[in-house]
């Protein structure tokens, strides 16, 4: 298919082979899949940052409370929690989106809430001494071609109407080279309040003090089928059997393979492709303070350093939909990866002889809106937490407040926060939410590409990229 040479894939993620291999974080305690049957006060399908840290905060509001968490691979975050980048941030970014959809005050509301994630996360990692790699450097926003100049102005905008200009910092084109002197960059926006971290160590950490808590984890623990109580029964595909008076759905993409959610998530590819360690070459160019970085792409690419010199640089993929399933063809895309090396050949020609040690893939939950979504059901026993679009370290933080608010039955600043008990949307019906997802999710790649190489895409790309925005959705141009 082409001549570049592919790394090699990652089990899970180079994150994960990277924390399992420290002492400190490797999983010492065995958490063997569920047999027989079991009784809880809470059960919790799955073991990603929104399943455990809502088990987290159950424990610290209610220490008695009695917490198993389901999880289906062989190891807790073994999906999107230990295979994304690592961008822990609030919801600033989004401050456009929150006033179109909630208006002025709930999207402050909201940006102030998400945005203490960040400090909380960095504060909860020090009193665990867990050594995530937190780094709080910021997260640099550049346009990378012409098409991109200046996307961030209604952003800047909207802040300063808000009164909270100083939350993003515009740079020229030398001032972003000077943080990292990329051929590719030209100007952007600085976030200072956001960080990088490494996401496997902080899902490891959080497994390593849950268990301690005592935290009932049974990974490889497919479940089969629930229904809502009370008790809620939770049927494992090994037969193995929960009863809970509450259970809370941590499923992030998987949640759209549920008949209630089918239409208000789409699965959506992302990969990462992370460099051998070349400190020199980091230091040639630059980039020594550990921001992270994005670009203005629809399919945006972010990146960003490790403290041993290596370059993650990823992507969304051009395959979207639950026509593609949530297997291996989300996990891993050939084109996709050869994408991602020729983009990052571009944008570091000084690394053209530093090769690739791993890649490695996942799906992200995207809404209609781009937001996440929490709430429970008409029973008052399940409760489900969703949708974060790849954005999900700093905000599932307060999805676990949140969720482990509405189990308690709480009514408090974080259950009345406007993304609770709010309609995420509707996909159109099948086949045309699959079918439309990949038609429309290749139809923004192709037109990124073009734009890449400083030309314009045709006219069918152009209509079918836009598609999703042209029919009320916050996806695409």
């Amino acid at each position: 298919m082409s001549r570049v040479a592919l790394p090699r894939q990652a089990n899970i993620s180079w994150w994960m082979e990277e924390a399992r291999a420290d002492p400190a974080l490797a999983a010492s305690e065995p958490c063997p899949p569920l047999a027989g049957s079991a009784r809880a006060d809470v059960v919790i399908l799955g073991g990603g940052y929104t399943g455990m840290w809502t088990a987290w905060f159950l424990k610290e509001r209610e220490p008695g409370l009695d917490v198993v968490v389901l999880e289906a691979d062989a190891i807790c975050g073994a999906g999107p929690s230990g295979r994304n980048g690592g961008f822990c941030y609030g919801m600033w970014e989004d401050l456009p989106t929150l006033v179109r959809h909630v208006g002025d005050a709930d999207a402050l509301r909201l940006a102030y809430a998400a945005q203490g994630t960040v400090i909380a996360i960095r504060d909860w990692l020090e009193t665990h001494a867990v050594d995530a790699w937190f780094t709080h450097a910021g997260h640099l926003t550049v346009a990378t071609s012409p098409a991109q100049d200046g996307a961030w102005s209604g952003l800047v905008a909207e802040a300063a109407r808000l009164g909270e200009g100083g939350r993003f910092i515009e740079l020229d084109a030398g001032a972003v080279r000077e943080r990292c002197a990329s051929p590719a960059f030209r100007a952007g926006v600085l976030a200072p309040d956001g960080a990088v971290l490494q996401p496997a160590r902080l899902a490891l950490g959080l497994r390593r003090e849950l268990v301690a808590r005592g935290v009932r984890i049974h990974e490889s623990t497919a479940v089969a089928r629930f229904a809502a109580g009370p008790p809620v029964r939770v049927e494992t595909r090994a037969g193995a059997i929960v009863t809970a008076g509450h259970c809370v759905l941590g499923l992030g993409a998987w949640t759209a393979s549920l008949p209630r959610y089918h239409r208000s998530i789409v699965p959506r590819g992302t990969s990462i492709v992370l460099s051998h360690p070349a400190p020199d070459r980091l230091r040639d160019i630059g980039w020594t303070g550990g921001e992270g970085i994005g670009d203005f792409r629809i399919a945006l690419h972010y990146l960003r350093t490790t403290p041993d010199g290596r370059i993650a640089f990823g992507a969304a993929g051009s395959r979207a939909g639950l026509g593609t399933g949530l297997g291996p063809r989300l996990r891993y895309d050939e084109r996709t990866t050869i994408a991602l090396i020729e983009d990052f050949r571009r944008f570091f020609p000084s690394w053209s002889d530093v090769g690739f040690d791993a890649v490695w893939g996942g799906p992200m939950d995207v809404t209609t809106i781009h937001l996440p979504f929490f709430g429970t059901d008409t029973t008052g026993s399940i409760h489900v937490g969703a949708g974060y679009a790849g954005g999900g370290v700093g905000p599932t933080h307060l999805g676990g407040r949140i969720l482990s608010g509405l189990v308690l039955g709480a009514d408090d600043e974080d259950t009345n926060l406007p993304l609770v008990h709010r309609d995420p949307g509707r996909f159109p019906p099948e086949p045309l939410l699959s079918v439309g997802a990949a038609i429309a999710q290749a139809a923004i790649v192709r037109k990124d590409e073009a734009e890449d190489r400083g030309a314009r895409a045709g006219p069918v790309t152009t209509l079918l990229a836009g598609l999703p925005r042209r029919m009320g959705y916050e996806i695409g141009p």
